[in-house]
């Protein structure tokens, strides 16, 4: 689990910086600019680190389901291994994604405007700037993006039904009290990424503000709330937590 905790850490590093620096210096009024190989490689770090994440939370689900439903067997299925072959696979398949939406999106040609209606350039954003049809373009960006994220919800969906029928086969409390709490962070992760995706990309006519209210929740909220949901899950942070507070408390009181 913690491997993969990993993986997911330094997505919400390099998905934070995909799009917070340039939205800073809008906000500031140093620069309101960008060239196009930097919406170019906006548009694609920002579906690379998206479809990651997705596949990472597919694996995350394969993972819990392996630890509740198969206990004994967990360290000789999920060895180091298999992790590392489901890790890579999930960078390559995120960059797979990427490539072949931002080959679509930019391979058409940019003659008009050149005012992105946005905070970051991505495929809603970008498209209405070109020249030519763009009907291709958004059928494969939202065939890619709806397909992709479908099948993962899907398999994670399959995974936790599974776990399902399993707590509800143990006996005891605290069994099924500890088997809900391993997956008590994951949901909740999954729900604060499926979400915005959801209302983003699988809409028919999405509305600009909502998009981007969105969007700014999913960028630069949900990552910082990833280590708060995983990292309060664990016993030692919890114990940790509860000897600097009291600490600090009476402190104060001295």
């Amino acid at each position: 689990m913690y491997f993969f905790l990993g993986n997911l850490s330094i997505f919400d590093l390099g998905f934070s910086s995909t799009t917070a620096p340039k939205m800073l210096l809008y906000l500031s009024g140093q620069e309101h600019g960008i060239s196009f190989q930097g919406c170019a490689a906006q548009l694609f770090f920002y579906h690379f680190l998206g479809c990651t994440e997705c596949f990472l939370y597919t694996v995350m689900a394969y993972d819990r389901f392996v630890a509740i439903c198969f206990p004994w067997g967990y360290m000789a299925i999920m060895n180091h291994r298999v992790c590392s072959v489901l890790a890579t696979g999930t960078w390559m398949g995120g960059c797979i994604h990427a490539i072949i939406l931002t080959s679509v999106t930019f391979q058409l040609p940019y003659c008009g405007s050149n005012e992105v209606g946005y905070y970051f350039c991505d495929i809603p954003a970008v498209l209405p700037l070109a020249c030519e049809d763009t009907s291709l373009a958004q059928r494969v960006g939202f065939t890619n993006v709806g397909i992709l994220s479908l099948i993962c919800f899907f398999l994670i969906l399959v995974s936790y039904t599974c776990i399902g029928i399993s707590i509800s086969k143990i006996r005891s409390t605290e069994g099924r009290q500890r088997a809900f709490s391993t997956c008590s962070a994951h949901l909740a992760a999954i729900l604060c990424a499926y979400g915005p995706v959801i209302i983003v990309y699988l809409q028919p006519n999405p509305r600009p503000l909502l998009g981007a209210v969105v969007q700014i929740l999913n960028n630069l909220v949900t990552p910082m709330l990833n280590p708060l949901i995983y990292s309060l899950r664990n016993k030692d942070v919890k114990s940790a937590l509860r000897n600097v507070f009291p600490k600090r408390s009476l402190a104060v009181e001295k």
